[in-house]
């Protein structure tokens, strides 16, 4: 478990301070995967900085698995750090070493002999799918290889707590996903509890339980990762989650008057939205059906967050005005989420 309460830190001082983090309260759960995302210069990264005292905040404590770590003297922290390992965007790996000798770094005064280390680090590079590169040097690798490298030095002192700070930002879309997946993996295996720091709403759908959203140096709003796409309460939130779907791209057709969004008397442009995890009725045909009217989908944005389907469509309904009503009255009822874009009504 880690419990951070009411932490804040602030950079400089008088006219110039800036309040990076400002009365923080998080409570991470142990062997979950926790998201923070927030747009550049939210505070995010001091945030996680703050977990392993690589920032001491101004105010507020940090507790890591019971201990407040926030009271600990140097030489405790020390000890305490060792089981909380640290990733970085940009790698940090030593250039002069060997990979092997990247991963060993850490086990320094461990007690472990040569033989012993050497075998724990081959261990741990083929346990992040890099069992062959244990003699090349990192300007050799991929940037994916080279945050295998990261990973596996991080788990070195076997941590509860991996600390991922923008760990995928530097590397491509199909990297990216191989290493989220090696995240997920070693989150599932090893238990180890993952925080991971993002500005990309699209990671933290791909393997986070629970998401705290950041802005000005405060989270606005925090949940299980289902619940704040389907429902986001907060604006930032929804311009995120935006970045993810395609169900925003109505808007733009309807302002551009697209041939795809010209009705016909009567007929109503509908954006609808799943809201909860059980949504298995065919609801599109059953309201078809049962109030004789036809829906057209313009387009669907569909995805699986958490086992579960997330996102909806974009229809055209078309049919006596009191039935489309009803229509959506009943989608409502079954916790559809329903949005009318743009309306034909025919005057009275």
């Amino acid at each position: 478990m880690i419990e951070l309460a009411h932490i804040s830190k602030n950079f400089g001082s008088g006219q110039q301070q800036v309040h990076a983090v400002q009365d923080v309260s998080l409570s991470i759960r142990p062997g979950e995967i926790f998201g923070i995302i927030g747009f550049s210069g939210a505070g995010k990264s001091t945030l996680v900085r703050c977990i392993n005292l690589l920032e001491r905040p101004n105010a507020g404590t940090v507790t890591v698995d019971g201990k407040e770590i926030t009271a600990l003297s140097v030489k405790e922290l020390r000890q305490t750090r060792k089981k909380i390992g640290m990733i970085f965007q940009h790698f940090n790996l030593m250039p002069s070493r060997t990979v092997a000798g990247n991963v060993a770094y850490p086990l320094r005064g461990s007690g472990l002999s040569k033989q012993e280390t050497a075998d724990k680090v081959q261990r741990l590079l083929e346990l992040v799918g890099i069992g062959d590169k244990a003699d090349a040097y990192p300007k050799q690798l991929s940037g994916g290889q080279k945050q295998r490298v990261a990973i596996a030095r991080a788990l070195a002192n076997d941590p509860s707590v991996l600390l991922c700070d923008e760990a995928t930002s530097a590397l491509d879309p199909q990297t990216t996903k191989s290493i989220l997946h090696l995240l997920k993996h070693l989150n599932e295996t090893l238990g180890i509890t993952v925080v991971l720091i993002t500005h990309e709403m699209a990671v933290v759908k791909e393997i986070c339980h629970r998401v705290a959203v950041m802005e000005h140096g405060r989270v606005v709003e925090q949940g299980d990762v289902f619940n704040v796409f389907a429902d986001p309460k907060q604006e930032i939130t929804k311009n995120f989650i935006h970045t993810t779907s395609n169900l925003q791209k109505i808007e733009e057709l309807v302002a551009e008057n697209s041939p795809v969004v010209q009705l016909q008397p009567g007929e109503v442009i509908v954006r609808l939205s799943y809201l909860q995890r059980n949504v298995s009725e065919p609801l599109i045909s059953t309201v078809s059906r049962k109030f004789n009217i036809s829906l057209n989908i313009i387009f669907a944005d569909i995805t699986i967050v958490q086992d579960a389907p997330i996102g909806g469509t974009v229809t055209i309904i078309h049919g006596a005005r009191k039935q489309i009503t009803e229509a959506m009255e009943y989608l409502i009822e079954k916790n559809v989420g329903v949005e009318v874009i743009l309306d034909a009504k025919i005057s009275e």
